[in-house]
Order: structure tokens, then sequence, then C-alpha cells
């Protein structure tokens, strides 16, 4: 796979909650849900490329998938890594905007 091709496998989507929604609005941060395999570099490349955006920094972390129970039935949630990335100052990331 190329280095182009990678990039767009480490972005899964972004984490809309009210956390997230708080670091945007106070610290200029987005928060994404990513690859386990991504490290930092290569999260701050595909921010740059698919939004157009310069990243100042980029935070991990990884969450543990929680234990679950349906009736009877046990199971377990995967586990997942968010990643906080810090734009520069008067850029930002809108995912709320209308397309029309």
């Amino acid at each position: 796979m190329s280095v182009s091709g990678e990039l767009y496998n480490v972005l899964l989507g972004p984490v809309i909650t009210e956390k997230s929604t708080l670091c945007q609005q106070t610290a200029n941060q987005v928060v994404f849900e990513v690859a386990t395999w991504a490290n930092k570099y290569q999260i701050k490349a595909a921010v740059e490329k698919m939004f157009s955006v310069q990243v100042l920094d980029v935070q991990t972390v990884n969450m543990k998938g929680k234990n679950k129970r349906f009736g009877r039935f046990k199971g377990r949630r995967r586990d997942w890594r968010k990643a906080f990335v810090r734009l520069q100052d008067g850029q930002n990331i809108d995912f709320y905007a209308k397309n029309s």
C-alpha cells in the first residue's frame, strides 16, 4: 500500500461529544477516532492532507473496550484509539457545516 493510501486509513471518523466540542471551542483541538496502529506522525500527516490545515501537536489515548451483557450473553466492546489534534490559531475543521 502506498504512503498516501495508508494515510486515508488512519482517520476513522470524528468523535463528537460534549468534551470534544468543548476542546474545539477552548483549545482549538479536534478529536478523531484513529486506527490503533497509527502513530502521531501518521495522524498529523493524515489530518493535514485531508483537511488542508496546519497541525501543531497530537495527543493520543488508548481507550479500553467495556465489558457488556445482553441478558445471559456476555461480550466485550473493541479497544480503540482517540487522537486530540491541536490546530494552529485561525484554522478549524467544521463537521457541522451544511453542504448546500
